[in-house]
């Protein structure tokens, strides 16, 4: 087992493939994604330990991004970021659609600008006297 490309025979599990190809931080927690829907291949759902194969296309949820990817390169083993991203081919649709989302998601967040700080307990107290005199 020596990395990139060696999977014997060409066959990699899923799981461990979506950990080393870093969409996931630990396998854990790739095995629990795959498992609750959130990744499929070829636009079926499938379980962890279904082989990949170059070419194969996968659909994969992570909270509120959705990446399109399609496999390149198989790999067993966790490597730096640089390798990683040598694995998958992110689709040209997926990249501009999580850049649209992203730019809404700023767009947002300059709407509604969170406090310079929480309240304090005399400002919590007139809060919480003002929602329950049916004022909010």
């Amino acid at each position: 087992m020596s990395g990139v490309a060696d999977a014997g025979a060409g066959r990699v599990r899923l799981d461990k493939w979506l950990w080393a190809a870093r969409f996931f931080k630990t396998r854990a927690l790739a095995t629990e994604a795959v498992s609750g829907g959130h990744v499929h291949v070829g636009g079926e759902r499938v379980k962890p330990a279904r082989s990949l194969h170059p070419g194969d296309r996968l659909d994969i949820t992570r909270g509120h991004e959705r990446f399109e990817v399609i496999v390149r390169a198989l790999s067993e083993q966790r490597g730096p970021a640089s390798v990683a991203q040598t694995l998958y081919e992110e689709t040209a649709a997926s990249r501009s659609r999580r850049e649209h989302e992203a730019e809404q998601h700023r767009l947002q967040a300059l709407a509604n600008p969170r406090p310079d700080a929480r309240p304090d307990k005399q400002a919590r107290r007139r809060i919480l006297r003002f929602v329950r005199e049916g004022g909010g």
